[in-house]
């Protein structure tokens, strides 16, 4: 029976939820303009110019921002669905829809037995920390099927396989929420269902699989953790410039590739660790899969020739699932992805010109926001292995079983 505490919590969620989404929308529909450059030019520009192209049975082939793995044209192409509302407003419609799905599926898996009400919170707090980035851009759309099939994994491993496959094809990245999936059934599914969805889109659409080219050529992003190099050596001369490359602002210059191989370089050692957690590992919880699923997520994001704010919200999503399960012991590493997040919306989009410039402000907030996510790498790493590799001392024995043991004759 649902408590009168349980009642309150559920009402203060909903409600705080509620009043800090219409602001977001207020602020994607312009009717308050939030600091900084305009974070919705993607969809009313990139988005519905890739809409346009889309709706003609093809890729984007001449465009080299397009850089998302096939499934990604469902989610450019669903504010066909919005038929009555403009193609920006659409989107930011769905965006709003796709973030409620999310939180009722916390509040849904928060009120059963064994699981807690915080990821939830999470949530509710942290969506709201990036600013109106998370409603113009497709990646809280990828994180709710995510959230779907992590809260899946325990009870339906055949529903998170499809669902982790149908997520990884819109974004790469959830595809590491199986790194700690042990039912075969999840990982045939997966595969199925992502091979059905390559089929397809091979078949049907020329183009499908362009974007691994246009990955390949990135450079090193202004915001990513190795961008930190050349916004201390601006300051001593170095001769690089700052353009947008790619779709992105980018370093162009003397030793961006040497940056950019030493940032692959640390994505390989971060999957070594991974893999040699996956074989050492001896424990799996109930709140294994989502840990696994954070820890992975979070080294590739750190790692990264890139980090753009919607990044955060990946981040943010699978910290709510963590959270989810009363086992769980990442409640440092998700607090330090939550402060992480609230320093992303003011390196990007309120003060992205100092960032730009690198100048101090710029860089401190860079500094700030990639230290704040290292120190979470680490700790949420450190959590995981402790509680699944490190092996724990036996209970001690009360003293009067050890007396009684001690004195007892022999059989």
């Amino acid at each position: 029976m649902e408590t009168t505490g349980t009642r309150r919590s559920l009402a203060w969620l909903v409600g705080i939820w509620g009043l800090t989404r219409v602001l977001l929308l207020l602020f994607v529909f312009k009717v308050y303009v939030f600091p900084g450059p305009d974070v919705t030019s993607d969809v009313s520009v990139i988005y519905q110019g890739w809409y346009e192209v889309l709706r003609t049975g093809t890729f984007p082939l001449d465009d080299v921002t397009w850089q998302y793995p096939p499934a990604a044209a469902l989610a450019i192409l669903s504010p066909a669905l919005v038929f009555w509302l403009d193609y920006p407003s659409a989107f930011f419609v769905l965006a709003f829809a796709a973030d409620l799905a999310v939180l009722l599926l916390l509040l849904y898996a928060g009120v059963r037995p064994g699981r807690t009400l915080r990821g939830a919170g999470v949530w509710v707090v942290g969506v709201p920390l990036l600013g109106p980035t998370v409603y113009a851009r497709y990646d809280v759309m990828v994180t709710a099927v995510a959230v779907a099939a992590l809260l899946a994994g325990a009870r339906r491993p055949r529903l998170m396989g499809a669902l982790t496959a149908f997520a990884a094809m819109l974004k790469v990245w959830p595809v590491l929420l199986l790194v700690a999936a042990r039912r075969r059934a999840a990982w045939g599914w997966a595969a199925l269902t992502a091979g059905a969805l390559a089929a397809v889109f091979a078949l049907t659409m020329p183009g499908a699989f362009a974007f691994l080219t246009f990955q390949r050529d990135r450079g090193t992003e202004v915001e990513s953790l190795g961008s930190l190099v050349f916004h201390v050596a601006r300051q001593y001369g170095w001769d690089g410039q700052v353009l947008l490359n790619y779709g992105s602002v980018e370093f162009l210059g003397p030793y961006v590739d040497v940056v950019s191989t030493a940032a692959l370089a640390l994505s390989g050692l971060a999957f070594g660790w991974l893999l040699l957690w996956r074989l050492k590992a001896r424990r799996f919880l109930s709140h294994t899969l989502a840990d696994a699923a954070f820890v992975a997520v979070l080294m590739f994001v750190t790692t990264s020739r890139v980090i753009s704010p919607q990044y955060m919200v990946w981040l943010v999503g699978l910290a709510a699932v963590c959270l989810c399960f009363r086992g769980s012991r990442m409640t440092l590493p998700v607090g330090l992805v939550l402060a992480a997040s609230l320093v992303t919306v003011l390196e990007f989009p309120v003060w992205f010109a100092h960032v730009v410039a690198s100048d101090d402000l710029g860089v401190t907030l860079l500094f700030l926001r990639n230290g704040l996510l290292v120190v979470a790498t680490l700790l949420a790493a450190r959590v995981l292995w402790r509680s699944t590799v490190t092996r724990t001392a036996p209970f001690p024995l009360p003293p009067q079983a050890t007396r009684t043991k001690e004195t007892s004759p022999p059989s």
